[in-house]
């Protein structure tokens, strides 16, 4: 089957997609995770459309390569959402504490505008590792493939990123609710 063929490529997913749904629905739970479920099917045939090349047909038949593929990007998925809702949970105890000290919205701006300075103050790479792993939802292991550094280096960045962001932020008293909740991160 010649997949860059736009019939051949329809066909095949025609007869593919269902397994590939079925593959991701089992590692994603529940008919309420319905796009979830199509959005892993459609990245899938996506690939295969971009990258026919990568389906050799002597290691085994389309259908088990799709629903491979399927399964890998359901369980890449699921991950990122477990590491999202781990960071969160991790943050909310942080996020509550610096209420209090940031009372009006005008303090919000204030700080909003003082963390941007103090990241704006980083080397690209520490900044870049801090804002992938905090408002990207990235576990250090994807960071550091994207970036292609060990993951020990990610670490590092973050960890020296977010102690050089603490210095930069004792400095400026309207962020002293934010830097409360960062120390709890430390």
């Amino acid at each position: 089957m010649d997949l860059r063929d736009p019939q051949s490529f329809a066909r095949a997913y025609a007869e593919h997609a269902p397994g590939a749904a079925q593959a991701a629905g089992a590692i994603l739970g529940p008919a309420g995770r319905r796009a979830e479920v199509e959005d892993v099917v459609h990245d899938v045939f996506l690939r295969l459309w971009h990258h026919p090349e990568g389906f050799d047909p002597t290691r085994g038949p389309l259908g088990a390569y799709v629903r491979l593929l399927a399964r890998s990007r359901a369980l890449d998925l699921a991950r990122r959402q477990q590491v999202a809702a781990r960071a969160e949970d991790r943050l909310r105890p942080a996020a509550a504490a610096a209420e209090p000290a940031v009372a009006s919205q005008a303090e919000r701006r204030a700080t909003e505008r003082a963390l941007i300075r103090a990241l704006a103050t980083l080397p690209q790479p520490q900044r870049e590792a801090i804002w992938l792993a905090y408002w990207g939802d990235l576990t250090t292991s994807e960071i550091a493939s994207r970036a292609g550094v060990p993951q020990g280096t990610v670490k590092g960045r973050i960890r020296l990123g977010l102690l050089r962001l603490r210095t930069e932020l004792e400095t400026s008293d309207v962020a002293a609710g934010f830097l409360a909740a960062l120390s709890q991160l430390l």
